[in-house]
């Protein structure tokens, strides 16, 4: 309540630095400022900028300022937070969108080049237009990175030591039923919560982005990384209708097209960053592993795959378009 009653106050205050703008739009996200949603929100926000000639400002609010994703998305639906960039991860959870569960179907992605060429298609704009039933517009993505595997503990190295590790995930049915599938003990948890959880103990391990162990500093209490790239980690550019609706017919055709072009930079971005981030964190103290039988990983995960097929028609088309791009 604290967030959003903080968000309504940002949502009034007016900067000097707007004031010569026609519209200024807040848009919040729940990583750190240092991550690389904010640098993609960025990227966002000045293609808007230079394509509306300066009509448009978006302000950019990192370090969960506006809320947590699920304050976010509710923020927008009632047309409290003007915009967002939020874990795709989370729409079916807070707002039963089944089909995003499209981006995450475990090691169905070849790369990240494939991944933003179908997000930039016509299939990419099928699913943001789906965003217009919960009175949300989305415009684009920006990737996080592909999800590998770090724990406190002792180092994985066969797919057989996941079993038991006490794990965060997002406590949404397709990772329970992806992880569980592959032996670990599946713990839900906020985002906020991951590094005080691994140092205290109370989870051994996360499966997560390299950018984020980076940004959030989790390898202070974790130091052990191994690289099973199960999925890849989409954030949604998504403004309140309320926002949308104030833009006019050719600002809205302009933030669209900024939408698409960022979220090709954005991918190209966070593929540049993997090998960057990698050397980071070993000079961090943090192991990087590989595992060593990762065929056994995918086979266990496969009937999560068939299982996901039948819960909406678009997780089948994602699947089929990424399939015929390998």
């Amino acid at each position: 309540m604290k967030k959003l009653l903080l968000a309504m106050a940002l949502a009034c205050a007016m900067p000097v630095t707007a004031w010569a703008q026609d519209v200024t739009i807040k848009m919040g996200h729940a990583a750190s400022s240092k991550h690389i949603f904010h640098t993609g929100l960025e990227i966002f926000a000045e293609k808007v900028a230079a394509k509306t000639d300066g009509r448009i400002a978006i302000e950019v609010f990192g370090d969960r300022q506006l809320g947590d994703d699920k304050e976010l998305l509710e923020g927008l639906q009632i047309g409290l937070i003007d915009g967002a960039l939020v874990s795709s991860a989370t729409l079916p959870l807070v707002l039963n969108a089944a089909a995003f569960d499209a981006l995450q179907m475990p090691f169905t992605i070849s790369s990240y080049e494939q991944l933003s060429e179908v997000l930039t298609s016509d299939l990419g704009d099928k699913l943001l237009d789906t965003l217009g039933e919960k009175s949300i517009k989305g415009v684009g993505f920006i990737e996080a990175g592909q999800r590998h595997f770090l724990t406190s503990g002792d180092p994985v190295k066969m797919t057989a030591d996941f079993a038991g590790v006490k794990t965060r995930i997002v406590p949404i049915p397709l990772h329970k039923g992806t992880w569980e599938a592959i032996g670990v003990n599946p713990i839900g948890m906020a985002y906020g919560e991951i590094y005080s959880a691994l140092e205290t103990g109370t989870i051994d391990a996360v499966e997560i982005n390299l950018s984020s162990i980076r940004s959030e500093s989790l390898y202070d209490s974790a130091k052990q990384v191994t690289l099973t790239g199960h999925y890849f980690w989409p954030g949604v550019i998504m403004l309140s209708d309320a926002t949308w609706n104030k833009l006019s017919d050719e600002d809205k055709t302009a933030v669209a097209e900024a939408g698409r072009e960022a979220t090709t930079e954005a991918y190209a971005l966070a593929a540049s960053q993997e090998a960057e981030t990698v050397t980071f964190l070993e000079g961090e103290g943090v192991t990087i592993n590989k595992l060593g039988d990762l065929d056994t990983m995918k086979q266990k995960t496969s009937s999560v795959v068939d299982t996901w097929l039948a819960k909406d028609e678009l997780i089948g088309e994602f699947v089929k378009a990424f399939g015929e791009g390998n």
